[in-house]
C-alpha cells in the first residue's frame, strides 16, 4: 500500500528504498516519520553492522535479507544507532520531546507498507496455498468461529505475512482491539484446556501471558493491535524527561491497555525495593509503560508486580501539567523488567 492516507499502527512492516525491513513501533509518530525498530538488513549492507547475524537468509521482493541474532538488546540498539549515524543518517531523529536520538523511518524512504490484515486476506484469497498457509487459514478460521471475532479483525505478522517463510516458521497472529483480544485470549485458553492446543512455555513470563501455543505441531503466537478508534496518542503533546532508575513493587489497577505495545499498566501502592528508589509523594508514578513487547499482558487488575525501569517526568506541553511514569525498555540498559510476583 502507499503511505498517503496511512495511519501507522504497531507492528506494521515497512520495506525501505535501501531494502531495510522495519516494524512500526507504537502509535505516536512525528510528522513525516515513523518510529520503528529494525528487523531485517539487506545482506549486501550487513557488513556495516558490527553484530552477529543468524545463518538463515530471507528473500523479499528479490532482496536477500539477514537478521540480527539478537534483535532487542540495549547494546545492539546502540550499535544500530552508531551504524545509521555513520552510513544512513536519514533514519535517525533527534526527538525534542524525548531528548534523545532514536531510529525512525522517513515517509519518503518507504517503498512499501505491509498491513497484517491485508497480508492475511491475501493468504485466504490465494488459490495455491502451501502447507503453512493452509494451516494459517485453518487456525484463524477456528479461532474466529470459536471467539466470534470476525476474520476481518485478524491479521498476520512475520515471515508468513510477508510470504518469505520456511516450513519451520511460526504463525504470528494479530487481533485488532482490546475487546477482541480478550475474547481471543479466553478461547485460546479454553481450547488449550480441551486439548485442541497446547500452551508453549519456554520463558518464565509465558506462564503469565499464555500467548504462545502449538496447533497440529505448528507453533503460533497472538498479540493485540489497537483499532483506529483506540488510538489517542499524539506526538508533541507530551514531553518526557528521564529522572532516574528505580526498582519497586506495586499493584496493577487496570488491564484494559496492557495487551498493546507500549503496554500500559496503571498502578498503586508503590513500594521501593531500595533506598535509591524512594520517592517524594509528588514523584510517585501513576503508571508503568513497557516498550518491550515481551511484557505485554503479563499482569491483570489486582496483581502485584515487581518492576525495574526508568522514572520519567511527563509534562503536558500546552498546560504545563506534570505527572510521573516508569518506562520499561528505554534501550539504555539491559536489566529492565515487569514481572508478576
Amino acid at each position: 500500500m502507499v503511505t498517503k492516507d496511512w495511519i501507522p499502527r504497531d507492528g506494521e512492516t515497512l520495506l525501505t528504498k535501501e531494502g531495510f525491513i522495519f516494524y512500526v513501533f507504537g502509535y505516536e509518530h512525528p510528522e513525516n516519520r515513523v518510529f520503528a525498530f529494525l528487523k531485517y538488513i539487506p545482506s549486501n549492507l550487513a557488513h556495516h553492522f558490527p553484530i552477529r547475524f543468524l545463518k538463515q537468509k530471507w528473500n523479499l521482493e528479490n532482496i536477500e535479507l539477514s537478521r540480527p541474532e539478537k534483535l532487542y538488546t540495549a547494546q545492539n540498539y546502540q550499535k544500530f544507532l552508531v551504524t545509521f549515524r555513520k552510513n544512513f543518517p536519514h533514519y535517525l531523529y533527534c526527538c525534542p520531546f524525548r531528548g534523545k536520538e532514536v531510529l525512525s523511518v522517513p515517509l519518503d524512504q518507504i517503498k512499501r507498507v505491509y498491513l497484517p490484515s491485508e497480508c492475511l486476506q491475501a493468504i485466504f484469497e490465494k488459490e495455491m496455498k502451501d502447507a503453512l498457509q493452509k494451516e494459517t487459514v485453518e487456525l484463524v478460521s477456528l479461532l474466529s468461529e470459536k471467539s466470534e471475532v470476525p476474520i476481518q479483525e485478524f491479521g498476520i505478522h512475520g515471515s508468513v505475512g510477508l510470504n518469505m517463510h520456511s516450513e519451520y516458521s511460526d504463525i504470528d497472529l494479530v487481533v485488532y482491539g482490546s475487546e477482541n483480544f480478550k475474547k481471543l485470549e479466553s478461547v485460546v485458553n479454553k481450547l488449550a484446556d480441551e486439548g485442541v492446543f497446547t500452551h508453549v512455555f519456554t520463558k518464565k513470563i509465558d506462564h503469565a501471558r499464555k500467548h504462545r501455543g502449538r496447533y497440529n505441531d505448528r507453533r503460533f503466537v497472538y498479540n493485540a493491535v489497537r483499532k483506529y478508534e483506540e488510538i489517542d496518542a499524539q506526538h508533541g503533546k507530551l514531553k518526557y524527561t528521564p529522572v532516574k532508575n528505580v526498582s519497586f513493587s506495586c499493584e496493577v489497577v487496570d488491564d484494559n491497555e496492557n495487551m498493546f505495545r507500549p503496554a500500559i499498566y496503571p498502578i498503586k501502592n508503590y513500594q521501593p525495593e531500595d533506598s535509591a528508589s524512594e520517592l517524594p509523594n509528588e514523584m510517585v508514578p501513576a503508571r508503568v509503560l513497557s516498550m518491550i513487547g515481551y511484557y505485554r499482558n503479563v499482569a491483570r487488575q489486582g496483581d502485584v508486580v515487581k518492576v525495574s525501569g526508568t522514572l520519567e517526568r511527563v509534562e503536558n506541553v500546552e498546560t504545563g501539567e506534570q505527572s510521573y511514569q516508569v518506562v520499561v525498555g528505554t534501550a539504555t540498559r539491559e536489566k529492565e523488567y515487569l514481572e508478576p510476583i
